[in-house]
């Protein structure tokens, strides 16, 4: 089971109003609007997508890896190094 499914409608509840606002920034683009109006909302976008991406690594290491860890073995090293790697690339983002 994944790591956010109790809270599953309210991460896509805010994928929803990202894509709202992706919508809004095509929309932005279309009317030919200021450029620093369509950065501000490219950074609003972007600030938004990072808070998700950001719960989701909190509850795969609260779940997902916590429950590898306390079983141990080889399955907790490969579940650890994939979070790294997540976050890695969240970061680089």
């Amino acid at each position: 089971m994944a790591g956010y499914a109790d809270h599953k409608t309210d991460v896509i509840h805010r994928l929803n109003r990202i894509e709202g606002q992706v919508k809004g920034l095509k929309r932005l683009v279309e009317e030919d609007r200021y450029c620093v109006d369509v950065l501000t909302q490219i950074a609003a976008v972007t600030k938004a997508l990072q808070a998700v991406g950001l719960e989701l690594i909190d509850d795969h290491l609260s779940h997902c890896v916590a429950e590898a860890v306390a079983a141990g073995g080889e399955t907790a090293q490969a579940r650890v190094a994939e979070a790294v790697t997540a976050i890695t690339r969240l970061v680089r983002a």
